[in-house]
């Protein structure tokens, strides 16, 4: 993780910081005085050298300091009103792909070849074919606009209740792959040695499923989920952007848009962190989910 982690946040911050001019964003359509542009250089840093204000940012990193927006305000103070919001969005998006995913996948991994199956493999192959933001914009046309059923936007606070249409936006894509990876892992292990042998034993249906069938086909999808908690956090933004919600997705695209480095560059750095822990955390439960492993 150590090595990851250093890497990945370097190659961020040199593609952040070398690849574009952070000053010029500041003076929006006119370009900078030299001497203006000097000043401002020299206040937040950006006149050392690029090893140095990454060595600078790092050490400032492991005390809890993500650096100063260009508006002065503290990188650490937008994480707090963002990460809540869209830890939530990402919590409710989890959820619909766990239970509506595996759900689906189990019943049609068990039923593989009959008209349910073909039925929920068609609909999945629509989801993944179907932009994220044309799905966000026809559920909010239909469900808030059309039929008043939600409101089209979110409110400031981003309650679990207002976050549940946007959740199955963000999780539409990877719902529809969670399916289709449970009902081919369950199709393939059910004709397994060690589920003919517990069917052989007179083992009860539902245990043999649940016990034996699932815990073993779950692996992959538990590996595609841990990954995807990261991927859902920072791709947010066109949801986001779609229902007015202001989490992280929103900083990221407000940060990019006016160049403001320090925001992008903090975080990306605390996604690059929720990657990490979520791949470890898949790690052990590995060991969870097959009783052949072991870690020492």
């Amino acid at each position: 993780m150590i090595p990851v982690f250093i890497g990945a946040t370097l190659l961020i911050f040199l593609m952040v910081n070398v690849m574009g001019d952070p000053i010029a964003g500041l003076c929006g359509d006119k370009q900078c005085d030299p001497a203006t542009a000097a000043q401002l250089k020299k206040e937040f840093g950006l006149d050392k050298p690029v090893w140095q204000q990454y060595l600078t940012y790092m050490g400032n990193v492991f005390t809890g300091d993500f650096g100063t927006a260009f508006n002065g305000q503290k990188v650490t103070d937008l994480m707090s009103t963002a990460f809540p919001v869209t830890i939530r969005l990402t919590i409710v998006a989890i959820l619909f792909e766990i239970v509506i995913g595996i759900s689906l996948g189990v019943v049609t991994g068990l039923k593989r070849g009959r008209p349910v199956d073909t039925t929920v493999l068609l609909l999945t192959l629509v989801v993944i074919s179907v932009p994220t933001f044309v799905t966000g914009l026809l559920l909010q046309l239909l469900l808030g606009v059309e039929w008043g059923w939600i409101k089209p936007s979110v409110s400031t606070e981003a309650t679990f209740g207002e976050l549940i249409v946007p959740g199955l936006v963000l999780a539409s894509v990877s719902l529809a792959y969670v399916t289709r990876l449970t009902r081919t892992s369950i199709a393939e292990n059910r004709r397994s040695d060690y589920v003919r042998t517990a069917v052989a034993k007179g083992l009860p249906r539902r245990r043999v499923i649940i016990r034996h069938l699932l815990r073993n086909s779950l692996i992959p999808v538990v590996t595609f989920i841990g990954t995807d908690i990261g991927a859902l956090m920072g791709g947010a933004i066109v949801t986001e952007r779609i229902f007015n919600i202001h989490g992280v997705g929103f900083q990221l695209y407000q940060g990019i848009l006016r160049q403001n480095t320090q925001t992008v560059v903090g975080f990306v750095t605390v996604l690059v962190l929720v990657f990490l822990v979520a791949n470890l955390l898949v790690d052990l439960l590995y060991a969870v989910l097959d009783p052949r492993i072991r870690y020492a």
